[in-house]
């Protein structure tokens, strides 16, 4: 394997440090962060168990099962497994904070001074964020950052920006500086604003055409190799993505590796196959689907792919910037990766899981009742049912009851417990998805005030994510009009490219009082395309401002 690295030395980076990334990265952040997903999903697996009597045989277990105690699992040596209780208690704590974070549209307003460059710029990026998935886009982003810690943005620019460096192209270049437009992208100030496509679009033949040669991706955390600056961690040098990308082919499975699988098989040991990559079972020599590995490396001045080794492409990065935006999740000063919110309640949820079975246990062996009959002839013949009668001339004659599920109120205790260290590890308690419990009733929360305090720790914590999340989309979205300022499509100055990301509010809003308000910072100067956003109103209805 030979790499050609050379773009690359002003970071460092060579063929000796770039093995020792991926390394390092496969051997140790990887399997965490597999760790995490597998907690969050709680998948089934298909894994070849034994039963009692030794025969093989294939089971589906969720993921959660492996944090499970030894004592509740089933041995190699053909031991029955105990009753075992998976509850997913993260999954559902996860879609309730992505559903109140990013369950609705958002917008991107210009800060720019000029009114008509700000109007313009804000269709355009109203075109932008709908182009790249608009809410989809945002809850995937989430939903990734809450599981890993951290999410990061790539926008391409590549096919862009070299259709504009293309004399023959049809993106044309313009020397004009400020809020002026190239010939083409004026059309956007001719477009009457009404116009759209039937996707509901503003139509504007450069704009949507430099749209399709741009895409803005989320690179889950498994995939990332941040090179990080050595005198500044919150600095990216070169940014790396590794990954296997599956074919449409079967790799054959090699003869050596074949007869060693079978000979685990005869000799009763696993084979060590699942259902990730069971494939077909011993006899066959099929082997499964085949991959490429895909080792892409970035930096601000450069772009080379490699797959299995080879470079497929070697190219400038024409937009001098690094198009990476890395947003932290929960904030974990001096790290690049961010805090999570999986790994905290992997012990909370191992624990859960575990009262849960020692109880379904508990309640198997204990559920059964017993009846001692005294002084009652033929007792033990009869068969206990409903409406079963005994007839006895001895009036010392009883028949005594045990057994059966008794009360066990530490048991309970303990697992109400585990239930509310889950609540306040993650900020998120049953009301917020929408159950209500214990001495909580619908009338005690009449009122939006009330409804803000019950829900206080899950809207604090979203609004600490907001303002992340803006950062970093106001950050892709102003590289963004970088590039299409390089390609001539809109001319902006870097004070132009400045965003605000205006969330649409959590819970139900008075809009009484938002109007008031509304009114109040009207009076106070507050410009008026700002009110008017506020308010949930688009760039296209904000009129003059």
């Amino acid at each position: 394997m030979s790499y050609h690295l050379q773009p690359f030395a002003q970071t460092g980076l060579d063929e000796t440090l770039l093995e020792y990334l991926i390394k390092e990265h496969e051997s140790q952040r990887v399997p965490a962060f597999e760790r995490y997903w597998s907690y969050y999903r709680n998948s089934l697996q298909l894994i070849e168990t034994r039963t009692q009597a030794g025969r093989r045989e294939w089971a589906w277990r969720p993921a959660q099962y492996d944090g499970l105690p030894t004592r509740l699992k089933s041995s190699e040596t053909g031991t029955p497994a105990k009753e075992v209780v998976i509850e997913n208690d993260i999954a559902w704590r996860l879609h309730a904070l992505v559903d109140y974070m990013a369950g609705r549209e958002v917008q991107l307003a210009s800060t720019a001074a000029d009114a008509s460059v700000r109007q313009q710029i804000n269709r355009i990026l109203e075109a932008a964020l709908t182009a790249f998935g608009g809410v989809r886009l945002l809850q995937q982003a989430a939903l990734l950052g809450a599981v890993y810690g951290h999410v990061d943005f790539i926008l391409r620019t590549d096919a862009l920006l070299e259709t504009a460096a293309d004399s023959t192209g049809s993106f044309g270049k313009s020397g004009s500086s400020g809020g002026d437009l190239s010939s083409m992208g004026s059309a956007i100030a001719a477009a009457p604003s009404n116009h759209v496509t039937d996707q509901g679009l503003p139509h504007d033949a450069a704009v949507m055409r430099a749209l399709d040669q741009m895409t803005l991706e989320t690179v889950e955390a498994p995939r990332a190799i941040p090179l990080l600056n050595p005198h500044d961690y919150r600095t990216l040098d070169a940014y790396l993505i590794s990954y296997h990308r599956p074919r449409n082919e079967i790799q054959k499975e090699s003869a050596g590796r074949f007869m060693a699988r079978l000979g685990r098989w005869a000799l009763g040991a696993p084979v060590g196959k699942t259902s990730a990559d069971r494939g077909p079972q011993v006899g066959s020599l099929a082997g499964k689907r085949a991959t490429t590995h895909v080792m892409e490396i970035l930096s601000a001045d450069h772009r080379q792919v490699y797959e299995d080794g080879q470079l497929v492409y070697d190219g400038v990065n024409r937009i001098g910037a690094l198009p990476v935006v890395h947003v932290q999740d929960g904030t974990q000063p001096y790290y690049f990766d961010g805090l999570g919110e999986v790994e905290p309640l992997i012990p909370l949820q191992d624990e859960l899981n575990t009262r849960l079975s020692d109880r379904a246990n508990r309640v198997t062996l204990q559920s059964f009742k017993m009846y001692l009959g005294k002084g009652i002839d033929g007792f033990g013949e009869r068969p206990i049912g409903p409406g079963q009668m005994w007839m006895t001339d001895n009036l010392d004659s009883s028949i005594e009851e045990f057994g059966g599920d008794a009360a066990s109120p530490s048991e309970e205790a303990h697992i109400r417990e585990v239930r509310e260290a889950l609540d306040k590890a993650s900020s998120v308690t049953p009301l917020a998805a929408g159950v209500i419990q214990g001495n909580l009733r619908v009338g005690s929360l009449s009122s939006e005030n009330a409804l803000r305090i019950s829900l206080l720790g899950i809207l604090s914590k979203i609004e600490r994510k907001r303002q992340r999340y803006s950062e970093g989309l106001a950050s892709v979205f102003g590289l963004l009009l970088e590039a299409l300022d390089q390609a001539g499509i809109m001319r902006t100055q870097p004070a132009d490219r400045g965003i605000d990301v205006l969330w649409t509010a959590a819970v139900p809003e008075d809009q009484s009082k938002k109007l008031e308000e509304a009114v109040l910072k009207r009076d106070l100067g507050v410009p008026r395309q700002r009110i008017l956003s506020e308010l949930g109103y688009g760039p296209d209805e904000l009129g003059d401002a």
